[in-house]
């Protein structure tokens, strides 16, 4: 049994509802594999994209396709956990002129599919992500 247990093994939660140290150490105790990235300093849907390439080390490039991001995401390798699966960490996705609400849920109706794929496959894929609004992006 693991941390993970009274979670379903395809899901999408708000980061801010877990303390992230300990769910840090819920993922290195599962042995799932983690891909992490900060969209910190993201403005637009290119540069969201390249922080996911680099964060998750992608070897093929996506540019901005959201399409050749799920080919990419569902070609990865879960690793020997047991139960194999993936835990995501997308942090600090924007909120901004430059990338809409409607711009971040279809990047997240991407890791839908791709939790949708591996549920197929029996594999863990739980995804946990922030937000930051306007307000809270420095100028």
């Amino acid at each position: 049994m693991t941390a993970f247990s009274n979670l379903p093994l395809q899901a999408m939660l708000p980061l801010g509802a877990y303390d992230l140290v300990e769910l840090r150490r819920a993922i290195q105790r599962s042995g799932q594999r983690l891909l992490e990235a900060d969209c910190g300093p993201c403005r637009d849907g290119p540069a969201v994209c390249a922080a996911i390439a680099a964060g998750f080390a992608l070897a093929k490039p996506f540019g901005a396709d959201l399409q050749v991001l799920l080919a990419c995401l569902i070609e990865l390798s879960p690793g020997d956990a047991d139960p194999p699966g993936f835990v995501v960490l997308l942090q600090h996705l924007p909120e901004c002129p430059g990338y809409s609400r409607q711009d971040r849920e279809a990047l997240l109706d991407v890791f839908r599919d791709a939790g949708d794929h591996f549920f197929d496959a029996d594999v863990a894929f739980r995804v946990f992500y922030s937000v930051n609004r306007v307000s809270e992006i420095p100028a």
